[in-house]
């Protein structure tokens, strides 16, 4: 399910295809961070008591309701900027992740399907942006296997 203000109103609906709802593994660090917010949305609920509302969401203001999407990114900034992080746009975190990705010679098939993309273009072209010190090594590892060649 997605939430999205459309004509000014909260609209909770279906993801655009069935693979954005597709199970994805998660690494380490994030299932801590998912288990240490489900404790604290445990604590929220019970303090509000007969005010909570479950709209049965991870990420939820402190009575149960879905953020508001403006509120959502200003507290994405707000973290950012404590966390002592570069600002970004929070739709920007998608193109990180598929930059880092790439630095770590994933293939890209692999990135497609985390970033669930449909077409392998929108990846490699849109979302993914190899740092200049990768190309460098790239660069200096294909000049050492061109140098290894026989000549004829």
């Amino acid at each position: 399910m997605q939430l999205q203000r459309i004509n000014r109103r909260l609209v909770h609906d279906e993801t655009k295809t069935e693979a954005s709802t597709a199970v994805l593994p998660l690494p380490e660090i994030c299932i801590a961070a998912l288990q240490r917010r489900q404790k604290e949305r445990e604590l929220a609920e019970q303090a509000a008591g007969e005010l909570w509302s479950d709209y049965d969401f991870v990420f939820t203001t402190r009575y149960g309701t879905p953020f508001e999407p403006r509120n959502f990114n200003r507290r994405f900034v707000d973290r950012s900027t404590r966390a002592g992080v570069r600002q970004i746009r929070l739709h920007d975190t998608r193109h990180t992740c598929g930059s880092l990705l790439a630095a770590l010679d994933v293939h890209p098939r692999v990135a497609m399907q985390i970033l669930r993309h449909s077409k392998i273009a929108v990846t490699m072209e849109v979302y993914t942006h190899v740092p200049s010190e990768a190309t460098r090594r790239a660069l200096r590892k294909l000049g050492k296997h061109l140098g290894k060649q026989d000549p004829e």
